[in-house]
């Protein structure tokens, strides 16, 4: 295989890998499971529609669903900035203190991770009680203040809603917000005021349009359903597949969430709760996740304390291994994970040290690039030989014309004359392929490098390059690439190989400045590599030709 078909095929074969594995990421098939009878985890969802006259301002969601209003709490803490709705004490809407918004205009705008807002996105997080007039999502809470912040100082905030029923039993749910935490505890305390028994049951759900989040056409990104347990372990279920193929499974442990590009919400039910899975579509465009347990029963007089927790945040490492077993996998980087993992564990390693991912990216290239340097240099030691080879293959074809037998044994006649291996300089290429795209996944799945500068113009490495000058360069790199390369005989691959730095310069044009970087540092050193050892290569075959051939092992 000479030099450009070589180049040719790793192009292609990345590419291929790359797009498989998008394409695998956005469409893994959930398993199928053995279906198990479980009871609509409220019957509020199936109820007649509450007139906007009995509930005021009801926000619409789309036809047939929609989200009853009351009063809005608000909650301030050192990460969050929270409102919670009296009505079923839902979550309605979540700010992210210390990460910024992507599409707004104002720079100071904070990430709304959860909004009930429906344009398009509708995204919250409830809980309710079943059973014995129990209060679910659609009840109504009340609270001794309209607003409540974390105090300079206070490692927790608790706010507590109460709700009573016609029969005596009383329920409060309370959250409790902790300092830099992004994990909030969600507690039901059941007081069973009644004549009566209770077994209650309780669920945690989470419901998401199928529209917002869904990335640009030429970065996609997944947005939908997640669940973890020791048996399935870590599982993606797309929004069509919550319809098509509702979840349904019994476990003693994991947990439930909605996942999306950067951030994650997760249900985390009290550890040894035995716990049922749910999804499903409640109108066209809105779907729920969910998990319902059957608590203990509670005699007359008695009490019940249900503990639980709601992750939501960034997909930080140290967060996330920090919460739940199986939360780390929601940064998901496909069937590549045991590469990318090690490379963020080193990259985070490296930026704790300098203190700009910027600099971090470009000293881990470096790194991977030593690594395989001697394996490169193996791979462009075959192709510098390629290239000394062209002019004399020119001739041959000049030489054989039309002839493709004569030209093809003549060929092989000159590499083993030359003792070259026509494919050499293709599976040392091939080889670290795996890597680079790890590397590929880990920068573009990193929520670390959101927002996060470089330096000068690169204010957000997770962004595109704003004045595209690291992609002209990247493009600049790819063109010396190809002159470092022997001239293809053939005029269309030459056209080919002379378009190629362009094509790729405008695809990357709509990259994170991140990749870019990556990109261009890789391209840098391995035009260093190859530079070397053609001049290196170029000086044997000179002394070749003077007759100076050193004795083997001289050098």
């Amino acid at each position: 295989m000479d030099t450009r078909r070589l180049v040719l095929f790793v192009i292609f074969s990345m590419s291929i890998l790359m797009l498989w594995d998008a394409w695998q990421r956005e469409n893994t098939p959930i398993e199928k499971v053995t279906q198990v009878a479980v009871n609509d985890p409220t019957a509020a969802n199936q109820a007649p529609a509450v007139s906007t006259a009995s509930v005021a301002a009801d926000a619409p969601v789309n036809g047939d669903y929609r989200l009853q209003s009351g009063q809005r709490i608000q909650v301030t803490t050192d990460l969050f900035k929270a409102d919670i709705e009296t009505v079923g004490g839902d979550l309605r809407k979540l700010e992210l203190l210390k990460h910024r918004a992507s599409d707004s205009d104002d720079e100071k705008a904070n990430f709304v991770l959860l909004d009930d807002a429906a344009k398009p996105m509708l995204y919250v997080a409830q809980t309710g009680l079943i059973g014995a007039d129990l209060p679910n999502h659609n009840a109504v809470f009340t609270t001794t203040a309209n607003s409540f912040q974390m105090a300079d100082g206070q490692d927790a905030l608790q706010v507590r809603l109460s709700w009573t029923g016609a029969n005596g039993i009383a329920v409060d749910k309370v959250y409790t917000f902790h300092r830099n935490r992004y994990d909030i505890e969600v507690s039901y305390e059941v007081k069973n005021g009644s004549a009566a028994a209770i077994t209650p049951t309780v669920y945690y759900q989470i419901v998401h349009d199928s529209e917002s989040n869904q990335g640009s056409a030429l970065m996609p990104t997944f947005t939908g359903g997640s669940y973890y347990t020791e048996a399935t372990k870590f599982k993606k279920l797309a929004f069509k597949d919550m319809e098509k193929e509702p979840l349904n499974i019994t476990s003693k442990d994991g947990w439930v969430g909605l996942l999306q590009h950067y951030f994650v919400s997760a249900w985390i039910p009290k550890e040894g709760l035995e716990r049922k899975f749910y999804t499903d579509r409640l109108s066209s465009n809105i779907y729920r996740i969910g998990t319902k347990s059957t608590l203990t029963t509670i005699e007359p007089g008695a009490s019940l304390t249900v503990p639980a927790r709601l992750f939501a945040g960034p997909q930080t490492k140290h967060d996330l291994n920090a919460t739940a077993p199986g939360l780390e996998y929601t940064v998901d980087y496909g069937w590549l994970t045991v590469i990318a993992a090690p490379l963020f564990w080193l990259l985070d390693k490296i930026h704790s040290v300098v203190q700009n991912w910027g600099v971090a990216i470009i000293l881990l290239t470096i790194l991977i690039k030593a690594a395989f340097f001697r394996l490169s240099a193996s791979g462009y030691r075959s192709m510098a030989q390629m290239r000394e080879l062209a002019p004399r293959l020119q001739s041959m074809k000049e030489k054989f014309g039309d002839d493709r037998q004569k030209m093809q044994i003549a060929m092989m006649d000159l590499y083993k004359k030359e003792k070259i291996n026509p494919m050499g300089g293709c599976f040392p290429i091939l080889i670290q392929v795996p890597v680079f795209i790890a590397l590929y996944w880990v920068l573009l799945g990193s929520v670390e490098l959101r927002h996060a500068p470089f330096f000068g113009w690169i204010k957000d490495l997770s962004a595109i390059d704003p004045y595209y000058i690291l992609p002209l360069l990247m493009g600049a790199t790819m063109l010396i690439q190809t002159r470092l390369n022997p001239k293809p005989t053939d005029p269309m691959q030459a056209k080919i190989m002379t378009w190629m730095p362009v094509i790729f310069s405008v695809f990357f044009f709509f990259f994170p400045a991140g990749l870019v970087l990556y990109w261009l540092v890789n391209n840098v050193l391995s035009i260093a590599q190859q530079w070397y050892v053609n001049k290196m290569i170029h000086a044997e075959t000179l002394a070749k030709k003077q007759g100076h051939v050193k004795k083997s092992g001289e050098h």
